[in-house]
């Protein structure tokens, strides 16, 4: 669903009617240009201290208490009332005497201890006496413990020390979570394992199974059943989900192809029912980025409600349908009552979970794009968030903080919140954290703060290496613009100053060593997705340097130092197809480099020329193979040649009288030729196979 399904919104918005009927003649051109709006909006928040006191998600309520605190580095008697949570507890010793923790659920204990009534919800307390989580469900109690466990886990707690604390707590939205719903290569197995319990820990209750490139899950194999060992996973990731009280959700795609008959009606309820076996309560229907017989309203709407009727129902411990709608956003959507949203609310059952990804494909969440299709489908819709998917720019890595979301967004605007990540699960569990944050206590929510935390949670030992490339690894370059490399300040070279160039000097410096920091990391499953952009990250940093050191070159005045310098310092094709791989800084850093070695073959040229410079682009030069000839001018006293690569070999520059004879000839021995010019010399040329940036002549 995140890539650009039909056309150019651009020309949706001038022939919207024409082009959305024609669209369902075509496949999709998945490599279309996305249409989000290019504006680049500042992310709000600010960096708080917490008191060495890290939870994630923000607690509604925290309340510490007096001065003191319990020791439990010897243990805790553990007193699991429902018997439920033994597995739970392995953050803590068990000892058979000492300090009680107590962890009950239900209505009498919600009672007792003034559980707000909502799913999940519970409270915390920790006092001299004992420790105490009463969850208004199972839920809610296992999301106390995973409080406490962040308590136990933070700086101020080390050694076992937990202050007197009370926490009374729940969510804002009923589901949270993910949606595995990209093109491009599926999570592996172990992926999706670790994911399943940063969900837990996190208090994200969610995770729909939709990878767009699992035959299985969509064309041409959704009609059959999962091969051996896939089963075999499935089932392992349906009991990781319970262990985390996570719904795993199974959702099919059968859009593409499938057939409005009976055949294909049983072949989809078989289907459902073999998921079932392998231990699925959760179901949801795809019919995104489709065209062609599958995309008919009435006909979802009849496939949902009989799927409803026929299995759902008699399922008794099966969850409400979830539809994704091939109108699934108001780029495209008919707005009238006679489309396929309208259609939903006024026909499908109401029990239904619709998605919607908002205005756009990728969209920031706002009260306007749900209040729209709230209105037709007469249901709070649930929100597919297209952050921090890159399947439409691969090249990018997504590390910055999650924004653009509400912060008044409630239960009766939202059924749901999931984010669909990057094909890189470990990378994109920065952006996650900030989802489980947001969509636990919306109104508190903090991107940067919530940022900086996550940082410090996924890579503790090496957290400032890890912040150093996140913060410039953020901007898409194109579709889903998103504020990117906001502490650094560039400069220009007509605006340079020292304490600008110290800053930035310093920071290429601190990129550089980005690479080498991190091999400390200990998730070696995050370094090994970040491992090629890292790698580009290092060399971008000793571009950046290399860049600054020519501009002090330059300053001072020494020509050949300075050309030398920097024809070593420009990309080379190979340079370039590897940073285009794996990009990051790409709104300020390389830019910054781009720039500054234009500004400053521009000013070498005037400089040495006294002439404007016509060739901004130092990619522009000629190769020289064999002999380039230059007539010099009567009132030239000076040839300089600059060759765009060193060093040069097999060349030689010859200045030649009116009748062929040589009166000079150089070789050079880099990058930059400066010669006078000779009496009686009136054709310069060059022989040999280099690469000529330009010739100049001066008096």
């Amino acid at each position: 669903m995140s890539l650009m399904t039909r056309i150019l919104a651009m020309l949706i918005a001038v022939f919207p009617m024409t082009l959305v009927m024609n669209a369902q003649d075509d496949e999709f051109d998945l490599l279309l240009q996305r249409s989000e709006s290019q504006n680049i909006k500042s992310i709000s928040g600010e960096r708080l201290t917490n008191g060495g006191i890290v939870l994630n998600p923000v607690p509604q309520h925290i309340a510490f208490m007096d001065e003191g605190y319990v020791d439990i580095s010897k243990g805790i008697v553990f007193v699991d009332v429902k018997g439920k949570f033994r597995a739970d507890l392995d953050f803590v010793p068990k000892v058979e005497k000492g300090l009680k923790l107590i962890v009950d659920y239900g209505s009498k204990a919600a009672e007792k201890h003034n559980v707000e009534k909502l799913p999940g919800a519970y409270v915390l307390n920790v006092t001299a006496r004992a420790i105490m989580i009463a969850g208004y469900d199972e839920q809610g109690a296992f999301y106390g413990i995973q409080t406490l466990r962040q308590l136990v886990e933070s700086p101020a707690c080390a050694g076992g020390k937990l202050p007197f604390v009370s926490v009374s707590d729940w969510p804002d939205l009923r589901y949270r979570g993910v949606v595995e719903g990209f093109y491009g290569e599926p999570w592996s197995h172990q992926v999706r394992l670790s994911l399943i319990d940063f969900y837990g820990r996190n208090k994200m209750n969610c995770y729909i199974y939709g990878p767009k490139d699992d035959p299985y899950h969509s064309s041409p194999s959704w009609r059959f059943p999962y091969p051996e060992k896939q089963a075999s996973e499935i089932k392992e990731l349906v009991a990781a989900c319970k262990r985390n009280r996570v719904d795993f959700i199974w959702a099919i795609h059968p859009g593409k192809d499938i057939k409005w008959n009976e055949e294909d009606y049983k072949f989809l309820l078989n289907k459902f029912i073999l998921m079932y076996y392998l231990g699925v309560r959760s179901f949801a229907l795809f019919f995104d980025d489709i065209s062609g017989e599958g995309t008919d309203p009435v006909r979802q709407v009849d496939l949902v409600n009989r799927l409803n009727a026929d299995f759902i129902s008699i399922k008794k411990d099966v969850k409400p349908l979830i539809l994704c709608p091939t109108d699934y956003s108001k780029l495209w959507a008919d707005p009238s009552p006679e489309g396929s949203l309208s259609i939903y609310g006024r026909t499908m059952d109401p029990s239904v979970k619709i998605l919607w990804t908002g205005d756009f494909v990728c969209s920031d969440l706002t009260k306007e794009t749900m209040t729209w299709v709230n209105d037709r489908i007469r249901r709070p819709g649930f929100y597919w968030w297209n952050y921090p998917v890159t399947d439409y720019a691969r090249h990018i890595l997504m590390q910055g903080p999650v924004y653009g979301l509400d912060g008044t967004m409630t239960s009766e605007d939202l059924a749901g919140f999931v984010s669909n990540p990057m094909e890189l699960g470990e990378a994109s569990k920065l952006a996650l954290y900030g989802v489980a944050d947001y969509t636990w206590n919306v109104g508190a929510y903090n991107p940067i703060d919530n940022w900086e935390r996550g940082l410090e949670e996924l890579a503790p030992e090496v957290k400032d290496a890890y912040r150093t490339f996140a913060i410039h690894s953020c901007d898409t370059e194109t579709g889903y613009r998103r504020v990117e490399s906001w502490e650094t300040e560039t400069f220009t070279v007509e605006s340079y100053s020292d304490e600008k160039y110290a800053a930035m000097l310093e920071e290429f410096k601190r990129i550089e060593t980005v690479p080498d920091v991190m091999a400390r990391c200990s998730n070696k499953m995050l370094l090994e997705e970040l491992r090629p952009w890292l790698v580009e990250f290092g060399k971008l940093g000793l571009r950046g340097r290399k860049a600054l050191e020519c501009l002090k070159i330059l300053r001072e005045g020494d020509h050949k130092a300075f050309w030398n310098s920097y024809v070593c310092n420009l990309m080379t094709d190979a340079d370039r197809q590897a940073y285009n791989a794996h990009k990051s800084g790409t709104q300020k850093l390389q830019p910054f480099y781009e720039n500054l070695m234009n500004d400053m073959a521009a000013a070498f040229y005037e400089e040495l020329s006294g002439k404007a410079f016509l060739r901004p682009d130092t990619s522009i030069f000629m190769k020289l193979k064999g002999k380039a000839e230059y007539q010099i001018p009567a009132d030239a006293e000076r040839c300089v040649v600059l060759f765009k690569s060193a060093p040069v070999e097999n060349t030689v520059v010859r200045q030649l009288g009116s009748d062929g004879s040589l009166i000079v000839e150089i070789v050079p021995d880099g990058a930059f030729v400066s010669m006078d010019i000779k009496d009686g010399a009136v054709i310069a040329d060059i022989l040999g196979e280099a690469d000529i940036f330009e010739v100049i002549f001066t008096n």
